[in-house]
């Protein structure tokens, strides 16, 4: 009789701890998420050649822009601290609706952000990596997707072509797939 007062009593604290057990499992997968995008958007930068007049001087940073995710730019601040690609320091900026994407080399937007569809359209034919989710940005050059619980990306070539970028065969290699259409 003793034990079965005892369960009774702990089964609100029992539930309580599942309950939040759960709720962190339920996170982790997200915050996971948010990190290996971090980690993807700073490697693409590595595999990509911009036009020369992309930058203003030989040592101007790379800046990745992040519209619509809070948690993804700062995760990629600290990613990109004290690192460089080709040369240039790595820089990250909030983007927001109708901003300038001026000085930007890297265009992440947010999954169902307004603000990320009006920047992708506006990115059109600069020479800007632009980079999104499958579903939420069809028009973004790399598309990530989750395939059997991993995140993999796409290339769109065409919607790379306009913008005078070259992608490296490295990089297109590692895709999960690469389209020649829209």
């Amino acid at each position: 009789m003793g034990f079965a007062v005892r369960a009774v009593r702990c089964a609100p604290s029992l539930i309580l701890a599942l309950w939040l057990l759960a709720g962190a499992a339920c996170a982790q997968p997200a915050r996971l998420e948010v990190q290996v995008k971090a980690a993807y958007l700073y490697k693409f930068a590595g595999f990509v050649d911009w036009p020369g007049a992309a930058f203003a001087r030989p040592d101007s940073a790379l800046v990745i822009g992040v519209a619509g995710n809070d948690e993804l730019a700062a995760q990629l601040e600290k990613v990109a601290s004290g690192r460089s690609v080709g040369g240039h320091p790595l820089a990250v900026r909030r983007v927001q609706r109708g901003e300038s994407l001026a000085g930007l080399h890297v265009l992440y937007a947010a999954p169902a952000d307004a603000a990320g569809t009006v920047l992708l359209a506006a990115a059109r034919g600069l020479p800007l990596l632009t980079v999104g989710d499958a579903l939420d940005a069809p028009s973004a050059m790399i598309r990530f997707h989750m395939v059997e619980e991993r995140l993999r990306f796409e290339v769109a070539l065409a919607q790379v072509a306009p913008s005078g970028l070259k992608i490296s065969a490295r990089l297109l290699a590692a895709a999960w797939r690469v389209t020649a259409g829209a």
